[in-house]
């Protein structure tokens, strides 16, 4: 019954795309470690966090020595960083990520000694080591180790012995929630799924299934997912993204030497019209849009722009313009 019923649903998104499950998790890791054998490109001396680790690490051998004393310039000091995967276990191999805090010129070639990394609680989760690579990249100060660290510890959470578990949605949306909410009773049962607010949904264990197997049936559920609008504009690219539908309320907008009017009245001047698309039409002239349809949408408006020779910096001026004269209802993030 519960594969016919997953399979129902055509031209829709699964549950496991776009929500986890509370407590399935990774978790990042950090150590502070240096890295030795460099040809002269480490640390100076005037490093001297550099020259004590160096002083530490050789007690750690019974070998003492003074901070002060300590010439070389082939030992930098770094930060090593990892993702300590959901259900790791003792012996697994992760990639780590290494980048230099000193005033070294380049980790080429350089080796990382057993640097010991730890989670948010300071316990020790893993342990790094061995021959770093720069890779292609022209930044010489980061670099990497693939499955360069060995987990020591792992993080306690047992899925099998949980009774209730939680979906926690990616993106907030009330609409997604309900949805969950009636598609996993649909599925398992009623009383399957509660929907708790926009974001979290508790889930109660069917009888007849381990708490892995419902996880893995929940996670390939599929249900009519629904988007929020928005209009993403990098400033620095003049990259303007948006959805084709969003509307633009009848304003007018002047930006510089640029002056638009967008109206739902039909243009005077059809025949010197141009088209921008089925419902919409552009004066050059006058630079008016007029629309046949209620509403002018984003696309509309930027294809207009386009034509009058705006900048993009002009467009996102009169964009962001227009979003605070209401014109424009949509969210506006600015990256």
């Amino acid at each position: 019954m519960w594969a016919a019923l997953l399979a129902q649903a055509v031209h829709a998104e699964k549950i496991g795309d776009i929500a986890s499950i509370v407590g399935v998790r990774s978790n990042q890791l950090i150590g502070y470690g240096l890295v030795i054998g460099l040809n002269g490109t480490g640390d100076k001396t005037s490093s001297k966090f550099t020259m004590q680790s160096i002083a530490n690490m050789l007690e750690g051998v019974n070998v003492k020595v003074s901070p002060d004393s300590i010439k070389s310039k082939n030992v930098a000091a770094v930060v090593v960083t990892a993702d300590l995967p959901p259900f790791a276990r003792q012996g697994d191999k992760l990639d780590i990520k290494i980048s230099s805090i000193g005033d070294a010129k380049s980790l080429e070639s350089g080796i990382l000694v057993m640097t010991p990394l730890t989670a948010v609680d300071g316990n020790i989760y893993a342990i790094a080591q061995g021959a770093v690579t720069t890779g292609s990249s022209s930044n010489l100060l980061s670099a990497n180790i693939a499955q360069g660290a060995v987990v020591e510890r792992e993080v306690a959470y047992n899925l099998s012995q949980q009774q209730d578990l939680t979906l926690s949605l990616k993106s907030a949306n009330f609409q997604n929630a309900i949805k969950i909410q009636h598609v996993l009773n649909e599925t398992f049962g009623q009383e399957s799924a509660v929907a708790i607010d926009s974001r979290t949904i508790k889930l109660r264990l069917p009888e007849n299934l381990t708490p892995v197997e419902f996880v893995a049936l929940v996670q390939e559920v599929q249900f009519d997912y629904s988007t929020s609008s928005k209009i993403i504009i990098d400033e620095k690219s003049g990259t303007i993204v948006a959805g084709v539908d969003v509307p633009v309320r009848p304003v007018v907008v002047t930006s510089g030497d640029i002056t638009l009017k967008i109206t739902n009245e039909p243009l005077l001047d059809e025949k010197n019209a141009q088209k921008l698309d089925a419902s919409t039409s552009f004066d050059p002239n006058t630079t008016t849009i007029s629309a046949s349809e209620p509403n002018t949408t984003i696309s509309n408006v930027v294809k207009a722009l386009q034509k009058m020779g705006a900048s993009p910096k002009n467009m996102i001026s009169i964009l962001e313009a227009m979003r605070q004269s209401g014109a424009i209802s949509t969210p506006i993030e600015i990256l």
